[in-house]
């Protein structure tokens, strides 16, 4: 869908899949020209434990994911959701690998590109005091409701990021529309040359 991306993100039991963490929650947003129209969420049961290090971050228990569909069908639901849309993430390193990690495991696997926000912002906002996604919200004065680390809450953030930074590029470049591939251009741009004029 033209004009169309799905922001991702994943709530986890620990830092990366290949040291055993697997996906607890899962949070997308569909957003068309400009504004979110769809969503999808849903805890999932991985069958193994969260830390209690993890459930104070996200407030995610053990007793909540206990009740929860199990990992393999949410992702196959997540599969369906998201089709070939392209995709975002914050820190999308690290998203791109449960998605992929938690796909595998069903036998499924997407195909399109996974741009990040987190680098996009860090060159477009080489002032900010850092560049986690609270801070950039903060610093933006994006409207939030003051929910973060938890699935749905932290993609409609980054969704709304994503826009914001969408109409700050688009006030650099002259442009009316950035498009998906501007974005994903300027996510890989080197910091030293974001001051030069990007090419669409």
């Amino acid at each position: 869908m033209l004009n169309s991306f799905i922001v991702l993100d994943f709530e986890t039991t620990g830092i990366s899949p290949n040291m055993g963490a697997r996906s607890t929650e899962v949070g997308a947003v569909l957003v068309e020209n400009g504004l979110m129209t769809k969503r999808f969420q849903s805890l999932m049961n991985p069958g193994v434990r969260i830390p209690s290090f993890i459930q104070e971050l996200t407030g995610i228990t053990n007793q909540m994911i206990s009740k929860a569909p199990s990992n393999a069908q949410v992702m196959k639901e997540l599969f369906q959701f998201i089709g070939s849309t392209p995709l975002v993430a914050h820190n999308a390193s690290f998203d791109k690998k449960f998605l992929d990690a938690e796909l595998d495991l069903v036998g499924l696997k997407v195909k399109q590109p996974m741009v990040c926000s987190l680098m996009v912002a860090r060159r477009v906002y080489q002032k900010a005091p850092n560049h986690k996604l609270g801070t950039l919200v903060r610093y933006k004065n994006i409207e939030t409701d003051g929910t973060f680390h938890r699935a749905l809450a932290d993609a409609e953030m980054t969704a709304r990021l994503w826009l914001c930074m969408k109409e700050d590029i688009g006030e650099m470049l002259g442009m009316i529309d950035v498009s998906f591939d501007v974005m994903k251009k300027i996510a890989s741009t080197p910091k030293k040359d974001v001051n030069k004029k990007w090419k669409p």
